[in-house]
């Protein structure tokens, strides 16, 4: 028997149906999101033009020692802005033409045919935005992720220029990174140790300090490396704490390799990342879902199509926290 109902109608039930794994395995295909998501930052949108993340950028002025009678300061105190970010838009249609309805008429060719269509949307999206959270946001004409590249600048940090998140680093020394260098571009195991203990020690703040170390896989072997001649034990990666990813201790946190077959970590670099102030924050309304319910029919192809789509950016409220090791050239 034939299927009665328009070929996009069964497209866009099933996208539906299966938004919430797609944004799921978006997550959990890059490490850095997976850690933002354990740490509750993975948080939605709910409108307006420009995403707002909240910062405290100065200490109150008030605060002093007094004795008895001493009148208290209570003027105000300007601590708190917000960094704006651009919402970013993605999208990846699924089209079925007119004669794949005619030769996979039935219900069960149709759902077979969408299953693979859907599983390579799924993956294509999953990919792109893990691109995109390494990318500098400069990518298809600044419409790309406002990612890692873009945050965390792997240059001196009094050298730092240029506005991220709508702030000023010329300005303002409070939204600069920590960064360090090796001194080489192909370092040797203990120069790249001795790199990550600087950068550590830059990006600790009390009990406030590094969680992840991302690494590429010349850094994540180097790193390895440099352990052969210590009894290490790898980190369970089947724990939650873990998402799966290979990592090793380094300092309490954990150096994780986000490289592999078809990795997005730029080569040459280690993140050093405190998630407890970075975000991922996809909007409420197009978190990988179908961009409209009805119908998309070409005007003049015997086509429907129906587009799973996507909007969001990444977010942080404080960078002084957060570091790169680079690998120089001299």
């Amino acid at each position: 028997m034939s299927f009665p109902s328009s070929i996009t109608d069964i497209v866009t039930s099933t996208l539906e149906s299966r938004s919430k794994v797609i944004a799921d395995n978006v997550t959990k295909n890059n490490a850095f999101l997976s850690f933002l998501k354990s740490s509750g930052n993975v948080k939605t949108v709910s409108g307006g033009s420009q995403i707002l993340q909240e910062l405290s950028f100065a200490e109150n002025g008030n605060f002093g020692w007094y004795s008895g009678y001493d009148l208290l300061p209570v003027a105000a105190q300007d601590v708190i802005s917000a960094a704006s970010y651009t919402l970013k838009q993605a999208a990846t249609p699924v089209v079925v033409s007119g004669l794949e309805t005619l030769q996979n008429s039935g219900r069960e060719a149709v759902l077979d045919l969408l299953e693979a269509r859907m599983g390579v949307a799924e993956a294509t999206m999953a990919n792109k935005i893990s691109e995109g959270i390494y990318s500098d946001g400069t990518g298809s004409g600044g419409k790309t992720i406002t990612g890692l590249q873009a945050a965390l600048k792997a240059v001196a940090t009094a050298s730092q220029t240029g506005t991220y998140g709508g702030i000023t680093r010329d300005t303002w020394a409070f939204w600069r990174n920590q960064y360090e260098f090796t001194i080489s571009a192909t370092p040797t195991a203990a120069q790249l140790l001795t790199a990550m203990n600087s950068l550590w020690a830059k990006t600790v703040r009390g009990s406030d300090r590094t969680k992840y170390i991302l690494a590429d896989n010349t850094s994540w072997a180097l790193y390895v490396a440099s352990l052969q001649n210590v009894l290490r034990v790898m980190t369970d990666q089947t724990s939650g704490a873990d998402m799966g990813f290979p990592s090793v201790d380094f300092m309490g946190a954990k150096v994780v390799l986000d490289g592999g077959i078809g990795g997005f970590m730029p080569t040459g670099k280690m993140y050093f990342i405190n998630p407890k102030y970075f975000f991922y924050r996809p909007h409420k309304d197009r978190n990988m879902v179908p961009l409209t319910p009805g119908k998309r029919v070409a005007i003049n192809q015997d086509a429907e199509v129906q587009i799973l789509a996507w909007a969001g950016n990444m977010t942080c409220s404080n960078l002084s926290l957060q570091g790169v090791l680079n690998f120089a050239t001299s």
